[in-house]
C-alpha cells in the first residue's frame, strides 16, 4: 500500500522504518557522531537513526537542528529518508546545505501525524518528487 505525502526535499530512498513515539529534538537529542538518539527522556533513547526511514510525529525545533542534520549527513549517520508529521524548515536547511556541499541527502516527506502513527513495521521506499511524494511498504523489517 502506498501513502502520499507532500515533498519537502526531493529524492528516493529505502530503509527499515523507525517510527518514533514522541517528538524529537535533533539539537541535543541526537548524537551526530553516532547517529543515535541520546535524549535521556526520549522513549527510543539509544536507537540508531542512520539508514532508516525515520518517521517523526513532530520535531522539537531549534535553530541548530540544521547543523546537526548536516553533521549526520557528513558523518554518514543520517536517516535514509525523513517522514515528518509537521514541517521543520530549519531541519531541511541542513539537507539543502548538504546537497550544496555534494553529499547525498535524505528525501523528506510531510505526512499527517495520525498516518505516521498507523504505519506498520517493515521496509519502506520513499519517492519524493515535485509536489506529492509516496511512502510505500516494500517488505518486512528483516
Amino acid at each position: 500500500m502506498a501513502l502520499s505525502g507532500r515533498t519537502l526535499f526531493p529524492g528516493r530512498a529505502e530503509g527499515v522504518l523507525l517510527k518514533l513515539g514522541a517528538p524529537l529534538s535533533f539539537w541535543g537529542g541526537v548524537d551526530p557522531d553516532s547517529g543515535r538518539i541520546v535524549d535521556g527522556r526520549h522513549p527510543q533513547r539509544g536507537a540508531a537513526i542512520g539508514g532508516t526511514v525515520l518517521a517523526v510525529p513532530r520535531t522539537v525545533g531549534s535553530s541548530s537542528s540544521s547543523a546537526v542534520m548536516l553533521e549526520l549527513i557528513r558523518a554518514g549517520h543520517a536517516p535514509a529518508a525523513l517522514v515528518l508529521g509537521q514541517v521543520d524548515a530549519i531541519l531541511i536547511v541542513g539537507c539543502l546545505a548538504g546537497r550544496e556541499l555534494g553529499y547525498a541527502c535524505p528525501p523528506v516527506l510531510e505526512m499527517a501525524a495520525d498516518r505516521i502513527a498507523g504505519l506498520a513495521t517493515g521496509r519502506y521506499r520513499v519517492a519524493a518528487g515535485n509536489g506529492d511524494g509516496v511512502l510505500e511498504k516494500i517488505g518486512p523489517s528483516g
